[in-house]
């Protein structure tokens, strides 16, 4: 990423809108207290999007869900009920609410162009469009060009007070992309609790001649080799953030969704490469998603995943 990307994406993470995507299942309105709290911390205006295909299948779905097969609620109806929330929650916040008749991944991720940050659920209603909610939230977090906040369907619906007091952050293997790293300490600082920063290392079972690792030396020259890479990643952070270092020996996945039972939010990047239109979430943002009993923060970045 260029001077000026950089430059563009941080302007827009200062004062752009949050976007908060909802569906009326009660998972998608405690993302929308979730998201009315993150707004509030940042400064920044709330945008409440319902995306759906009405005349196809919408409509008759939640019918049949709320027993009121001949009038089913309006979209209107179901975005403005989740703004009212919003504002309910935070009097003084900015909220907006739009319906677009679109397939969501595709709504949510244009509405993420313009956002600071992009809040989804994981669960919708029951049945098929359970499933299909599901696939929308990974859809969005592999393709937006925001970071995108999925809330698990046992988090917390709120982003403050912090619950566990507590932002973790994966470190991966390349310490210059620290878009993560930045956006877990102004997690961190906005919430006032600590940054927990965490990089996994392995150590293979054979050295490159083929040969049998040792034990001992060569083992630590791993492990030291993750506490550097992590010291890099964290140097410019600012000073007025409480960072914990910990480096684990294992899959980052594991440590991560280990750590995440006592985080109130988990942080990890993903790579977006240009040209590329397919999934675009490496295997330890995949699992987190599935696995965190947390909320997570996928923040894209031009690289590896962490």
């Amino acid at each position: 990423m260029n001077t000026a990307d950089e430059n563009a994406v941080a302007e827009r993470a200062l004062g752009g809108p949050l976007v908060v995507g909802v569906d009326g299942s009660e998972p998608s309105l405690r993302a929308a207290d979730w998201a009315s709290d993150e707004a509030a911390l940042r400064g920044v205006p709330l945008r409440v999007v319902y995306a759906c295909l009405w005349d196809r299948y919408e409509g008759a779905a939640l019918a049949r869900d709320i027993g009121e097969p001949t009038e089913p609620p309006l979209p209107q109806d179901v975005v403005g009920a989740a703004a009212e929330r919003a504002r309910a929650r935070h009097p003084g916040l900015r909220v907006t609410a739009d319906v677009v008749f679109e397939e969501p991944e595709y709504a949510l991720v244009r509405a993420a162009r313009n956002a600071s940050a992009l809040v989804v659920g994981t669960r919708g209603r029951s049945g098929l469009a359970e499933m299909l909610l599901g696939s929308v939230s990974l859809a969005v977090a592999a393709h937006a060009d925001c970071p995108v906040i999925v809330l698990r369907g046992s988090h917390d619906n709120q982003a403050t007070p912090p619950v566990h007091g507590r932002v973790v952050v994966g470190v991966g293997e390349d310490a210059k992309e620290s878009a993560a790293v930045r956006f877990a300490a102004e997690e961190a600082r906005r919430r006032g609790v600590p940054l927990e920063a965490i990089r996994a290392w392995r150590c293979p079972a054979y050295e490159p001649g083929g040969y049998p690792l040792m034990l001992g030396e060569p083992t630590r020259q791993y492990e030291e080799r993750a506490i550097e890479e992590l010291e890099g990643a964290l140097q410019d952070l600012p000073a007025d953030v409480e960072v914990r270092r910990r480096t684990v020996e294992g899959h980052a996945r594991r440590a991560l969704v280990d750590a995440s039972h006592s985080a109130d939010l988990l942080v990890v990047g993903a790579s977006r490469r240009e040209g590329q239109l397919g999934f675009q979430l490496g295997r330890t943002a995949h699992a987190v998603l599935h696995h965190s009993a947390c909320a997570v923060a996928i923040v894209p970045h031009r690289g590896h995943d962490a």
